[in-house]
């Protein structure tokens, strides 16, 4: 079975796009959409790397990385983060707080299997 990817998104178009181009890429895909309780999901499930919205219901993007960082146990964990602003603070922010990756809504369907392949190393 291929790495497992867990996408934090709450946007269904984006959820069902993503999940129909990684499962047949050879991806388990796991999908979220609450920020409240994204970072006990990511404890609970372990995927081998995170697809994380900024913007999500009840907690930002920026917040769950923050935590995910904090815990040794997902501290190394690749993230990606997705946000529809793309502007250089969000970039600079997501960095800051320690994502992996960073890209933009629109994206290629290419451009993000390409950018999980390398955040896990195959």
């Amino acid at each position: 079975m291929g790495h497992h990817v867990l996408l934090i998104e709450d946007e269904p178009n984006i959820i069902e796009a993503m999940r129909f181009i990684l499962s047949r890429d050879g991806w388990q895909v796991s999908c979220h959409s609450d920020g409240a309780t994204a970072v006990q999901v990511v404890s609970d499930l372990r995927p081998d790397v995170v697809v994380l919205d900024v913007m999500l219901p009840n907690r930002n993007g920026f917040d769950i990385l923050r935590d995910l960082r904090a815990e040794h146990a997902t501290a190394a964990l690749p993230v990606l983060m997705l946000t529809a602003k793309g502007q250089a603070k969000d970039r600079d922010r997501a960095e800051g707080l320690g994502a992996s990756a960073f890209m933009t809504k629109p994206f290629a369907n290419a451009e993000v299997i390409d950018q999980l392949r390398s955040l896990v190393g195959s």
